[in-house]
């Protein structure tokens, strides 16, 4: 029976360095309030008007291309995950395309968050497994730094992005038991607004439960700058710290354990754990809970801060390179966050 494996696998980290010193000159905070919270150290940033989402992306996925085995006239589908695209539309997908010489071949943007990648490993699994494409590209990247309040303000959501680009290349395989067992997929739209970047956008005026949003005043809605979002300064993305922390440390060991359990394994069974990189703290409560020690247990965050959809292929690819995954090793991928969404994947390396 045909299964899908991970062929290839690639990332990219800008060179700038931002420390939390370096965020403490400008705004209310100090590298041992980040620390403490959230466990970042530094994190990368883009270099303005030369880097884009799509750019880092293509960076990534040429290493990942390379490792495969396979040239870029060899990918016949892209997937391509982010919260901060290029342009409003269209989305990064046919810019990558466009940029690696891939024109023709069919490119899809998946609008996850943080559950992106583990959204698009499992779509890119379905295509390999029916036979519908050989060489599936995936990739997550993000451009946070573009759109931070580096304010006070700002704080709580700004200290924890950093930029970078992460990609796979997706691959038959006839081996039994081997690639891509499972992937489990997630959602609930009642915490929607806990975790989001809502102007400028379409909703002006709607009710969410008993909550509103947008503004009803304006006269024609919509999908622009207004001088009432400059006031409220409403466009920068905005986060309920403590229901996200709520609702992920339940839902990752939920998620986990179905994988696990899908395919009759245990935590003591696996070999690697690499959850997304929201937060060090989250993924020290989840791996306590789960019993998982410590060198089974990949995390980065100290180095790259939180790069959403890039931050499991960042970190699988970091693990990887330094020989902590290995040919038959059990990996579980796991992953949380705005929508809300939450999934996970589990491969026979």
């Amino acid at each position: 029976m045909l299964s899908s494996k991970i062929g290839g696998i690639g990332f990219y980290v800008p060179e700038k360095v931002v420390t939390n010193h370096d965020l403490a000159k400008v705004m209310d905070t100090s590298d041992e309030w980040i620390q403490e919270r959230t466990g970042i150290v530094e994190r990368r940033y883009a270099e303005r008007h030369k880097e884009t989402t799509s750019t880092m992306g293509a960076a990534a996925a040429k290493i990942a291309i390379e490792r495969a085995g396979i040239t870029a006239k060899d990918v016949d589908f892209i997937i391509f995950a982010t919260l901060s695209p290029d342009y409003y539309f269209p989305g990064s997908g046919v810019l990558l395309q466009r940029q690696m010489g891939m024109n023709g071949i069919g490119a899809l943007d998946i609008r996850n968050q943080c559950s992106g990648f583990v959204y698009g490993l499992s779509i890119a699994d379905q295509f390999v497994k029916s036979g519908m494409y050989k060489n599936v590209l995936l990739v997550g990247a993000e451009f946070h730094s573009c759109g931070l309040d580096f304010s006070t303000r700002g704080r709580n959501v700004t200290v924890i992005f950093g930029d970078g680009a992460g990609a796979v290349v997706i691959q038959p395989t006839e081996e039994e038991g081997k690639g891509i067992l499972s992937t489990h997929l997630h959602a609930d739209g009642d915490g929607a607004e806990k975790l989001a970047y809502m102007n400028p956008g379409s909703h002006a005026g709607v009710h969410v439960g008993t909550e509103k949003y947008g503004y009803p005043e304006q006269e024609f809605g919509g999908m622009f700058f207004t001088p009432k979002m400059f006031e409220d300064e409403d466009f920068f993305p905005n986060m309920e710290g403590q229901a996200v922390f709520k609702f992920a440390v339940q839902k990752f060991p939920e998620v986990i354990m179905e994988a696990l359990e899908s395919n009759g394994y245990k935590p003591s069974d696996l070999d690697l754990f690499v959850p997304h990189q929201a937060n060090l703290r989250i993924s020290q409560f989840v791996q306590a809970r789960m019993g998982i020690p410590d060198d089974k247990v990949w995390n980065n965050i100290q180095k790259y801060g939180n790069t959403t959809a890039a931050s499991i292929p960042i970190a699988l690819c970091e693990a990887w390179e330094a020989g902590k995954v290995k040919e038959g090793d059990l990996v579980c991928l796991a992953a949380f966050g705005s929508g809300f969404t939450w999934g996970s994947a589990l491969i026979r390396w």
